[in-house]
């Protein structure tokens, strides 16, 4: 068996020169590399990787114990959330830990970061001696050198991690499909998270959210990577609000989904045969997974692989023509806008578009620009207080009794009535 690369392998001193000279060239800050032990490799550090209050903390045989077992464990929340792990340090500074990983192996994390949020304060001078109870560090010194780190602030910070992430992976030339499938499963049920949390903040009764299925369709029948993803896990969230914890009726649910986006793959222009054969494929993964949040990232992935399917398809040309149509109408719905305005956007002739919308949507540009009107309006009523006149304008009616004859002929009931309905009080 061969034995793993090391990680100065993995990442050389040349291609950390590189990294670090576009990543400081863009923030102006020093990096440190660890490895898994969370001792520093000196090759890959900047020389100014260490600021005044670190070497303080770190003279002391306790102070450098704290800090190696900090940095181990960033490494570990980093690897497994897939993404840059941003903390307060146990001295209480920022630290930014962007795990290294090389397809599964695990060779060590690249730091950053200590700096302070805001500017230091006297309570957080207090903070700081409390942290460091046990450490020898003179007082004094201490909250001189607190006082000299750089401040920087949380949306920074954040954009550099992001920025390093993408710049380690790239120049370094790591295999990043591991780190960004936990990656993405971490944010999903981040997501599916707040849905759940928003579910049970409003009180809402449970029922299937067929309309969330109905635009889930659209989105990959036009092939809208973003937009499908936001609607599933709107849709797993709404599932496991109800069922969490049930892998069983997870599974049962997520095999439904599967055909509904099977269709719409189909009527997306995918070969029918093709897609049967994918189904059958999907169906035995199903069964193969065993807990809730593999199932919920293997969903996701899933619907990648039919937009994929529908982008080459044989009608992808038509989809990608009334795609501008689409974002026209989800960006601009609140407002009075007319089918040639539409048209415009999608540099169609009116005509032309209203007879591939329909073609290849199944609904015209104008009934699907109700729908989505209708499907904001239901949203506000349920999560919010507002009136519904307020809610109709905001929706995009002026006329509140139209508002109201178009809710009705789309909910088959009143606004009023759909509120009651489906809200009760807390």
């Amino acid at each position: 068996m061969a034995e793993q690369p090391t990680l100065i392998e993995v990442l050389t001193p040349a291609m950390f020169e590189r990294i670090e000279r576009g990543f400081r060239g863009r923030f102006r800050l020093a990096l440190e590399t660890t490895g898994r032990d969370g001792a520093a490799v000196e090759r890959l550090c900047s020389g100014d990787c260490r600021p005044e209050f670190c070497r303080l903390v770190q003279r002391d045989a306790a102070g450098q114990a704290r800090c190696a077992g900090e940095r181990r464990r960033g490494i570990e929340i980093a690897v497994e959330t897939g993404q840059p792990f941003i903390t307060i340090c146990h001295a209480g500074i920022v630290l930014v830990c962007v795990p290294i990983v090389d397809r599964d192996t695990v060779h060590g994390g690249l730091f950053f970061g200590k700096c302070l949020w805001e500017p230091p304060t006297e309570s957080l001078g207090q903070d700081v001696a409390g942290r460091l109870r046990g450490i020898p560090v003179e007082a004094g010194r201490i909250t001189r050198a607190l006082r000299r780190l750089p401040v920087v602030r949380g949306r920074q910070i954040h954009a550099a991690a992001e920025f390093l992430f993408d710049l380690l992976y790239e120049i370094g030339g790591l295999d990043a499909k591991g780190i960004r499938w936990r990656r993405q499963r971490s944010k999903q049920q981040s997501e599916i998270g707040q849905v759940i949390q928003e579910r049970k903040k409003l009180g809402a009764q449970w029922q299937y959210p067929l309309e969330s299925e109905r635009a889930l369709i659209q989105k990959v029948k036009i092939g809208d990577r973003t937009g499908a993803k936001e609607i599933l896990n709107s849709i797993l969230g709404t599932i496991l609000f109800k069922d969490i914890g049930d892998l069983g009726i997870l599974k049962v649910r997520l095999l439904e989904l599967l055909t509904v986006l099977s269709r719409a793959a189909v009527e997306g222009g995918v070969d029918v045969h093709t897609m049967l054969e994918k189904n059958l494929a999907y169906v035995n993964k199903v069964m193969q997974i065993d807990t809730q949040e593999e199932l919920c990232a293997w969903i996701s992935e899933a619907l990648n692989e039919f937009l994929e399917l529908v982008y080459s398809s044989r009608d992808a040309r038509k989809m990608t023509q009334i795609r501008p149509a689409i974002e026209y109408i989800d960006a601009h719905f609140d407002r009075a806008i007319t089918l040639a305005e539409i048209a415009r956007a999608s540099h169609l002739s009116v005509s032309r578009l209203a007879h591939l919308f329909k073609e290849q949507m199944g609904v015209t540009p104008i009934d699907y620009l109700t729908g989505v009107r209708i499907e904001r309006a239901k949203a506000l009523l349920l999560g919010t207080d507002r009136s519904c006149t307020e809610i109709g304008f905001l929706a995009g009616y002026s006329n509140p009794s139209y508002f109201t004859r178009t809710f009705k002929l789309f909910a088959g009931m009143t606004p009023r009535q759909f509120r009651a309905r489906n809200r009760r009080t807390i």
